[in-house]
This record gives C-alpha cells, structure tokens and sequence, in this order.
C-alpha cells in the first residue's frame, strides 16, 4: 500500500489527496480485518471455528461498500471509486461464496486425499482472488494519483506485506501437507481395517502406504527449504521414515497375530466339538500347537503394537509442531 504526503483534518475534500485518502481508509480496514480472518483460518483455526468472523466482515465489507458508492465523483470521473467498489464488491463475493464453499469442504476434507487436495485448491483459488483485486486496485491508486498529482510514498504496510508474502508461504505448506496428509490417510485406513480384523483390507492398504511413504520421501529430495527453513521437510520424513519401517517390519508382525488369533479360534472350536474319549492325539497337538503360537503372538503384538503407538505418536507430535513453528515464522498470526 502507500502511505499519503497529504494530511487529513476534516471529511471535506479540499483536494484529490483527502477524497483518495477517505476512500482508501475504507478499503485499508477491509483489508486488515479480512487479512486477521485469513490469518486465523491458516493458524489451524479453520474456516468452521471463525465463521462468525466470517460473517462479521462480510457485513463490515457490505457496509463499507455502500459507504464507496454513495461517494461522489472527483474532479467529474468515478472511475478510483468505482474500482475500489469493485475490490469491496469481490471481497463480499468472494466471502460469501468461496469460503462458504470451504467451511463446507473443511467438514468433509479429512475423509479422502481427493477431498483435501480440492479443499486446500479451494483455498488457493479463493486467496489468489483477493490477491488480484489488491494489485488491481493498487494500480488503480498509482493511476488515480498520477492524474492528479498527488505524491505517494511507496511504502508497504504491514499488511500489504503479510499478504504478499503468505501466498508462497501457503503454496510451500500445501504441497507438503498434501504428501504428509496422502501416507497419513492410508495409514488410518490400514489401522481400521485391523481394528476391524479385515486382514485383506489391512494388507491392501499396508502396501499402498509404504508405497506413498517411499514416493513421499522421493520427493521430498527434491523439494528445497523454505527461505533457509527446512522444519518441515525435516519432519515429514520422519513420518514418512516410520510409516515406511511400520508397513515394511512392524505390521506383518500386527497381521501374524490375527493369522494366529484366527487359527486358534478354529483349532479350539473343532476340538471343543469332539468328545473328550474320541480326541486322537493329532487332534490334541494341533491344537496344543494353535495355543502356543497363539500365546506366542500375543507377546509379539503387545510389544510391537506398543512400539507403534509410542513411534506415531511422535511422529505426528513432530510434524504438528514443526507446522505450527512454520507458520508461526512466516505468517505471524497476531492481528495486523
């Protein structure tokens, strides 16, 4: 944004500067309180916890578009008010549909990659919108101030500066949350479908994790840090280092023990099944044999599932943490 050489004393225009000056105060609290409401959302707010934010500004931004066109023209052109109308007007749109659009995505975005991934583009789409209007309402000051020789001093405020740089910022975290949230999906399909003693299902989804934990850390070599700032890189590979041991040395051992669950349950039903005085001595070790390698199994799964839980944990501590650090750093969520 600009700062303006002309000072303000009253809401009379004497002069371009003080008509381009109370319209652009209009626009410049829009912009500040629609930036907080951004800036909430990124900071793990989401859009379904700020939607009384949401509808605040969307009434701030009608009010202060109405505000704008009830203005007359200067100097007999409308033509800087009606483009900083135009920014208002996209904002309210932009408010109204888009990010009622992703409150609604946001509810069901954890359900599937394919929802996230259209959930974050939503974002994307909606923040680069807003950022279009901004650089064409700026042009519109420089063109406005030219034409009528008022002085700008280039200097961005805080805010300007917040959005120019939360756009790659954002670009930077999508793509690596989308590799983190792509293993991290699969692994929760795989733990249902043990939960659920559906080996098949679990083996199914057990191969498609280690397979996107091993593209997953394929990429990420070739993904550079974030201006000398590699924590998040960093700590997706160690989750994508733990998904990859799990799937490949820890959950075999998981799905053995629901192998030799199962054994045990159909050796004990057939010998519970045969009297006592007709049981053969096959019978009696077979089942002897389900008991042992049961037992056995059950010592395994406890060690090893505990291993898991202590090893996810962490891991997932570590990534939560280095997202939060990250957009900490580079996207200060303190109110402009």
């Amino acid at each position: 944004m600009f700062a303006f050489q002309n000072q303000i004393k009253a809401q009379t225009f004497n002069n371009a500067g003080e008509y381009m000056q109370y319209i652009s105060n209009e626009h410049n609290k829009i912009k500040k309180d629609l930036w907080n409401y951004l800036a909430a959302v990124a900071h793990g707010k989401g859009a379904r916890k700020v939607e009384t934010k949401r509808q605040e500004l969307i009434s701030t931004t009608e009010a202060s578009l109405k505000k704008v066109n009830k203005m007359s023209a200067w100097d007999q052109s409308t033509e800087y008010r009606d483009s900083v109308a135009s920014y208002l007007e996209l904002c309210t749109i932009v408010l109204k549909e888009d990010f009622a659009k992703i409150v609604d995505m946001e509810d069901i975005a954890e359900q599937s990659y394919d929802a996230m991934e259209a959930y974050l583009m939503a974002k994307e789409v909606a923040n680069n919108k807003l950022e279009d209007a901004g650089d064409r309402l700026q042009a519109a000051q420089r063109k406005f101030a030219d034409e009528n020789g008022i002085n700008l001093i280039e200097n961005q405020d805080k805010i300007d500066q917040k959005i120019e740089k939360s756009g790659p910022v954002f670009d930077y975290y999508n793509q690596l949350y989308l590799i983190f949230f792509k293993t991290y999906k699969q692994e929760m399909f795989m733990m249902e479908a043990i939960n659920g003693s559906d080996i098949a299902a679990a083996e199914q989804n057990k191969n498609a994790m280690i397979q996107f934990s091993g593209e997953g850390l394929t990429r990420l070599d070739t993904i550079k840090a974030f201006k000398s700032d590699i924590t998040l890189v960093t700590a997706l590979k160690k989750y994508l280092t733990f998904t990859q041991k799990e799937g490949n040395e820890k959950i075999p051992i998981i799905l053995d023990f629901y192998l030799k669950k199962e054994n045990f349950e159909k050796q004990k039903a057939a010998i519970d099944a045969i009297p006592k005085n007709k049981r053969t001595q096959e019978d009696v070790d077979n089942f002897n044999e389900a008991v042992t390698e049961y037992n056995a199994a059950i010592a395994d799964y406890n060690k090893v599932n505990e291993e898991l839980n202590t090893g996810r944990s962490k891991a997932l501590e570590t990534w939560n943490n280095a997202v939060q650090t990250f957009l900490d750093r580079h996207i200060p969520s303190k109110k402009g």
